[in-house]
């Protein structure tokens, strides 16, 4: 696997949708009240030391980023071998990385970590969306 091929413009606007709907998500309408009040924070509001939005943001970018960086990688790859690969395949690549080792990566941790199921679904759920998504954009682009 290389960069040779990638589309970089295919991996940028991936990248945009995948952080404009991670920003849905965890919107203060959408699952964002849900999430804290299963994470225990009942005011919804990070305290002094959670909420450094330099980190936080740039955090989120740095992953998204190399989440569909990657992503783009890997599909750029599968395309070189089956000239047919098309955008329901990017997605189901996307949607397959998305929900067996995205979500289930991080499953035991969140579980022995002491953090309740409600908060990985939430959290992962998202990510196997996006990764889905970026995955048909990305197809698309290449």
């Amino acid at each position: 696997m290389t960069f040779s091929g990638l589309n970089f413009i295919g991996v940028l606007v991936a990248f945009i949708v995948s952080f404009a709907s991670g920003g849905i998500w965890f919107g203060p309408k959408t699952f964002y009240p849900v999430w804290m009040k299963a994470r225990g924070i009942a005011s919804g509001q990070l305290n002094s030391q959670q909420n450094k939005p330099a980190v936080l943001f740039g955090g989120t970018i740095v992953g998204v980023l190399v989440q569909t960086l990657t992503l783009g990688v890997i599909l750029t790859s599968l395309q070189k071998f089956q000239p047919d690969f098309g955008i329901l395949d990017g997605a189901g690549v996307g949607f397959a990385l998305g929900v067996g080792i995205a979500m289930f990566a991080s499953l035991s941790h969140r579980l022995f970590g002491g953090e309740n199921f409600k908060v990985w679904i939430i959290e992962t759920s998202n990510d196997a969306i996006n990764l889905t998504i970026a995955g048909a954009i990305i197809a698309w682009f290449n």
